[in-house]
């Protein structure tokens, strides 16, 4: 009998082996590998030897990036596997590398705490690696399968971390909070998946694309389900109204994963939103783009006018992420215009953003993590006179401020032109979403230049002046992320060139 099975399975027509192409998925095999090593050595380095553990996870992930630049010299750019599903382009080796530089300066952060008895865990690697896995898949996601796999791969994990003080009430509130409504929006976006696969017949995004396209006009049932499906990674990228979890997990979780949360986690989501809106939901463009268009101006102005009222910095960067998040959604409001150029300049704007606010957001919460160690408090009157003990730190984060705040020279400045200029070129709607944005970032100056009116103008608290000392681990990020931040500022084209990959995603 089981013979039998086994024959009619062999014949059966649709019974067909894989393609894999090893070179492709080779910086995903190595993420893997390097999870089993980090686990294993956790599990046999004696307890004096576990801070091995985090060195192994930010030298593996940097090793994890040089199949990229292989696969990138490579003459065969594009490869696809698993009959379209996973793809393997321009536009996924530069969110991976994106993920992976991310993932390494938040394992750099992390290691600060190893002095103060912090994460020696195994554990705390592994999950972190295995969130930073999802990332990876995303980029080259191309199914509703893959996408959402890749989806509950980073989120599970990240659900752990957030609740990783066990004994802090607010990290337990954090991780309950990111859990609860973090399984509420998959099941909505889930449900969307159904019903867009009961219509579509497919779950390759192209599938869906030429089914779209092939009808006259967007029925009910579509609509519901690319809706359904938007509402659930609206949540990922915390865009309001779907964006209540962001500050009390940001506040409750360990510092390196509210970084971790707001910048690597959030492109992910962005990432995948691009892939959707322009690989599979293109042609029903009446949906989807007048419901990010009101998405994208409740979070810049419900985002900035909440982060006003902030005290703890924490939660201020926490709305700030909120309103960032509005200015990347602005490129996607206006990406279903009829011209391709306003299409191409559209997704070279969402993918610059996501490069330059990785560096700054990364760096502000870096110095967050620095000034703590000496103030013990997150709120912003501790940054009172923080010039006249620790200057530096006052110096790089007066430039993260600036880039956040669209500035010159720091790099923010070109992500926002990048941005308004993707809007304006859509027409009137867009040059109305673009003004709304121009008066959301005179609004978020306003609380960037508390912070900084505290740090140079203000007189310490306390009057103690002693020097922050800064560890190694957390130096090295500081200068990463200063570096890309002005970098990018002065020379534009060296983000530019990786953003330009708008022709990729459009067939």
């Amino acid at each position: 009998m089981f013979a039998t099975v086994l024959g009619a399975v062999a014949a059966a027509d649709t019974w067909k082996t894989p393609t894999l192409d090893y070179h492709a998925l080779l910086p995903e095999v190595l993420l893997g590998g390097l999870i089993v090593v980090v686990l294993i050595a956790d599990l046999f380095l004696p307890e004096r030897s576990k801070w091995l553990t985090s060195t192994i996870a930010g030298l593996g992930l940097l090793g994890c990036a040089v199949p990229l630049i292989t696969l990138a010299a490579s003459s065969n750019h594009a490869r696809s596997m698993f009959g379209g599903a996973y793809v393997v382009d321009d536009f996924a080796l530069v969110l991976k590398a994106l993920f992976l530089l991310a993932g390494y300066v938040v394992i750099l952060l992390s290691t600060t705490y190893v002095e103060e008895g912090g994460y020696y865990q195994g554990e705390y690697y592994v999950l972190l690696l295995t969130s930073i896995l999802g990332m990876v898949m995303m980029a080259s996601s191309r199914d509703l399968i893959s996408i959402f796999v890749a989806l509950e791969f980073l989120s599970i994990p990240a659900y752990m971390l957030a609740a990783w003080r066990k004994r802090d009430l607010k990290s337990n509130e954090a991780g309950m909070k990111y859990f609860l409504l973090g399984v509420f929006a998959s099941a909505v976006m889930l449900y969307g998946m159904s019903l867009l696969y009961g219509d579509a017949r497919t779950t390759l995004l192209s599938g869906i694309r030429q089914h779209l396209a092939d009808r006259t006009r967007t029925t009910g049932l579509v609509a519901f389900a690319v809706v359904f499906i938007i509402i659930g990674f609206a949540f990922k990228v915390s865009a309001v109204p779907f964006h209540t979890w962001a500050p009390d997990t940001y506040e409750g979780a360990p510092t390196p994963i509210a970084a971790f949360l707001s910048v690597a986690s959030k492109a992910a989501g962005f990432v995948a939103l691009v892939e959707l809106v322009v690989a599979g939901f293109f042609p029903a463009r009446d949906v989807w783009q007048p419901f990010f268009w009101i998405l994208c101006v409740l979070s810049m102005t419900v985002g900035n006018l909440l982060a006003l009222r902030q005290r703890n910095i924490v939660r201020m960067l926490a709305y700030s992420s909120v309103a960032q998040g509005g200015f990347i959604l602005m490129p996607l409001a206006v990406i279903g215009n009829g011209d391709p150029q306003v299409r191409s300049d559209a997704l070279t704007a969402v993918v610059t953003y996501l490069i330059v606010y990785a560096a700054m957001n990364l760096g502000a919460f870096a110095v967050v993590m620095a000034v703590a160690r000496k103030t013990r408090s997150g709120e912003i009157s501790s940054y009172g006179g923080l010039f006249s003990y620790a200057p530096a730190l006052t110096i790089v984060m007066t430039l993260y401020l600036a880039a956040l705040a669209g500035v010159p020279p720091a790099g923010g400045w070109i992500a926002k032109f990048y941005v308004f200029k993707a809007a304006t070129a859509a027409g009137s709607w867009g040059a109305a979403l673009a003004a709304i944005g121009v008066v959301n970032s005179v609004i978020a100056f306003a609380y960037y230049g508390n912070v900084l009116k505290e740090m140079w103008m203000k007189p310490t608290p306390d009057g103690d002046t002693t020097p922050v000392r800064i560890p190694q681990s957390l130096g090295i990020a500081l200068g990463i992320t200063s570096i890309v931040t002005l970098a990018i500022g002065i020379l534009p084209n060296l983000v530019l060139r990786f953003g330009d990959l708008a022709h990729l995603l459009q067939s």
